[in-house]
């Protein structure tokens, strides 16, 4: 069972699902798929990003973390993980 943090929402853990289940992604692409809109996604990927979760190798593009994926798979308890700033 995941441990989610309370700064989380439910798109985040159907961006991480994307992102583990297709590698990379943009918000436009993630947003697409899951049907949420593309703003509203960028938002959330820099908040997953400043928690570790996700990382933002280049402009407007994420890919899941190894702390990512083990939040996924209920090996990470998300609310002992601090932002950065």
């Amino acid at each position: 069972m995941r441990k989610r943090a309370e700064w989380m929402t439910r798109a985040d853990d159907e961006i991480l699902e994307y992102l583990g289940a297709q590698g990379a992604g943009t918000p436009k692409s993630i947003a697409d798929e899951i049907d949420r809109n593309n703003n509203y996604i960028g938002v959330r990927c820099r908040k997953l990003a400043s928690y570790g979760l996700v990382e933002r190798p280049s402009r407007g593009f994420y890919v899941i973390t190894d702390a990512g994926t083990a939040y996924l798979e209920g090996e990470l308890d998300a609310s002992e993980l601090s932002a950065e700033e």
